[in-house]
């Protein structure tokens, strides 16, 4: 018998609000996949997959796994050099506790955009249905 998983609704609204906590991690800092997640409330692998589908227009090099150590990183490299992120050792990524973002503060800088998404009844309910 296959293992199921929990069902994770990628419609506009998630992804529109995946994009704007990427928007507000400021420059020269990153959060891993799970940390933008749990600010909007999905997982990291969706976080992922949102990224790689639409996120072109934002500051996609600003995130990295848990380990600070980032899949494109040849194509990271320039924006990182920009905004001062420093590769570590290991030349994969950067040190999580030198260039994460204060969650916190993450959360606080993107709540007034994630709450323009669910004014005038457009985001979803309690329940998790469409209003």
């Amino acid at each position: 018998m296959p293992l199921e998983r929990p069902h994770t609704r990628m419609d506009d609204l998630t992804v529109e609000r995946v994009l704007r906590v990427v928007e507000a991690i400021p420059p020269g800092r990153v959060a891993a996949y799970g940390e933008v997640g749990a600010v909007v409330g999905v997982g990291p692998r969706l976080v992922g997959r949102i990224l790689r589908t639409w996120g072109s227009g934002v500051p996609w090099w600003r995130v990295t796994n848990a380990s600070g150590d980032h899949p494109l990183l040849a194509r990271t490299l320039p924006h990182w050099e920009t905004e001062g992120i420093v590769v570590k050792p290991n030349g994969q990524g950067c040190r999580m506790a030198d260039f994460g973002a204060d969650l916190e503060q993450l959360r606080e800088d993107s709540s007034a955009g994630l709450a323009e998404l669910t004014a005038g009844g457009q985001g979803a309910s309690a329940d998790g249905t469409e209003q």
